[in-house]
Order: structure tokens, then sequence, then C-alpha cells
């Protein structure tokens, strides 16, 4: 196995306190984001709606776009690039109007404005009011099974500190890759949804790798003697470091790549990985092993305490 850290010995546990003032900060800043923009921007598959790719042979500026659309009543479209400087995704919310009608509403409106030149409308896809309520419901109900199928695997893997730890850590890891898709304006979408699950799987994974470490060590009474449980618990991570540093690097530099070069499908997809692999890899020890250590040392000083009062008594 590589080894980028021989013998590390980095206070990670002891500098814990710092890492919850950066976490609550960061988590804070993110949902003020989302609240200063009413919420998450939903893709059209969660919201509903009818969406068309355009693309013109010269590139228009939004505003010429929206003042064509507004002639046909469809002013309140989402207009924005995709990618390409000529091509635009434009959203039409709901409406009475079938999803037919709005695409023969658009194709006219953009005919009838010759400063547009010519241009060709590449697809139109609807999604009905229903379809998106059961996807905004599916993706809670697929987010929450996740967490609790985890927390209930490191529960009786390990114990039930180390299960809620890691929920919390999960927690963490989502919501500051919401608070980063506000911050950016990028849209909640199918793809992004599947980004955030497989952060989650990651994150949950490098935190049962320092569990079992450390599990393995609390076995070797010689190495464990005299040490505190957090000492035990800075050191299983400080051996796990180079597999943790490596396995980050490698999904760091593949969702760098697909971030930047990509294309504007793959950017949301690839923007939350980059971000989640980046506090997932934080979280493991920060988050999950920092409360694990002093949820040990509360329950350890009512031990204590009590054992006291008993020998006073």
């Amino acid at each position: 196995m590589i080894e980028l850290f021989p013998n590390p010995n980095y206070d990670f546990i002891g500098k814990r306190k710092w890492a919850y003032i950066v976490s609550i900060a960061i988590t804070l800043i993110g949902m003020a984001s989302i609240v200063a923009h009413g919420g998450l921007r939903y893709d059209i598959d969660f919201t509903g709606g009818t969406l068309a790719q355009v693309r013109f042979e010269r590139a228009p500026s939004v505003a010429q776009i929206r003042t064509a659309l507004a002639k046909v009543g469809l002013g309140d479209a989402v207009i924005q690039r995709f990618g390409d400087p000529n091509e635009y995704l434009i959203r039409v919310g709901l409406t009475s109007t079938t999803p037919e009608e709005v695409g023969r509403r658009l194709q006219s409106a953009l005919a009838a404005d010759q400063g547009l030149g010519k241009f060709e409308i590449r697809r139109v896809e609807f999604v009905g009011p229903q379809v998106g309520r059961d996807l905004q419901l599916q993706a809670i109900y697929a987010v929450l099974a996740g967490l609790v199928g985890i927390m209930l695997y490191i529960a009786m893997r390990f114990d039930l500190k180390g299960g809620v730890a890691a929920v919390v850590a999960v927690f963490h890891d989502v919501l500051v890759c919401l608070g980063a898709l506000s911050m950016t304006n990028r849209e909640f979408s199918l793809p992004v949804l599947a980004a955030l699950l497989t952060i989650i799987g990651y994150s949950v994974n490098d935190t049962i790798v320092a569990y079992d470490r450390l599990r393995e060590n609390r076995g070797k009474v010689a190495l464990q003697k005299g040490m505190t449980f957090a000492q035990q618990m800075n050191l299983a991570v400080n051996q796990t470091l180079s597999r943790t540093i490596l396995t980050a690097l490698t999904v760091f530099f593949s969702a760098a790549v697909l971030l930047f070069f990509g294309g504007k499908t793959l950017e949301d997809f690839a923007f939350v990985l980059f971000i989640g692999v980046i506090t997932g890899t934080y979280s493991t020890t920060y988050v999950a092993a920092a409360i694990v250590v002093d949820w040990t040392q509360y329950v350890e000083g009512r031990v204590r305490r009590a054992k006291k009062a008993v020998a006073k008594a």
C-alpha cells in the first residue's frame, strides 16, 4: 500500500472544537443562502412544466429572447445558456396550455423576431405536476432510507454512538452541498440527487474505515495502555490517513475533470461530487470521529461522577 504520510502523528481530534465552529459557520451560511433565495431551484423534473433546448446560429442575449417570448405570453419563462454560447434552455412553468401548444408558440415567437436569426429547437420535454411531486417525494424517501440503513448498520457493527455520529456527518455533507448549490445558483436535478447519494456512500465508507481501525486497535491492549479515548481515535485517524487522502484525491480529480471538461449536462453532477468529496473527507474526522469522542467523554464523565457519589455515600 502507498504511504503518503509515513508514521503520521497529527493532532486532528485535539482541534475538533475549532472544526465545530467552522462546520456550523459553513452550514449556516449555506442555509442562509437557501432561505434568501426562497428555497432551492428545482429542475423541471421536480417542478413540472415544459423545457425546450434551442440553438441559434448567432448568440442572442437573454433579453432578446425574453422580448420575443413576451409577445406570445411566455415572457416569464426561465432562460439560461446551456454550455455553448449559442445554445439556451427555455423553461416554461405549468400552464393550462398543452405541451404541444407551448412548443408551437415558442417556435412561432422565435421565428417572428428577425433579430434572433436562424435557430433550431433540439428538444422539447414535458413533465406533469404529479410526476414532479412524485419525484420530490421519492428523492426524500431515498435519502432518508439511506440514512436509516447507515445508522442501523454502523450501530450493529460498532455501536449506537458511531451510527448516530455517522448520520450527523452525512447530514453535514448534504447540507454543505445544498448550500453550495444555492450560493452558485444551480438547480437541484436528478443528476444532483444521484451525486448526493454517491457522496453519502463515500462519506460513510471513510467513516467506517476509521471506526474499524479504532476497533482493531482497542483489541491490542499493549498499544492502547495509558491512552485516552480521544488519543485512541486520533491514532486510528492517523493510521488511515494515507488511505483516506488517496481515495479522496482519486474522486476529487475525477470530479474536477467532469466539472471543467465534461460539458453542461454533467456540470451540476460533477460540482456536487467536487464539493462533496472535500466535505466528506473533512467530516469523517471533524464530525463523525469528533462527536464519538465527545459523546464517549461525556458518558465516561457521568460514570466517574456517579462512582464518586456512591463512594462518598
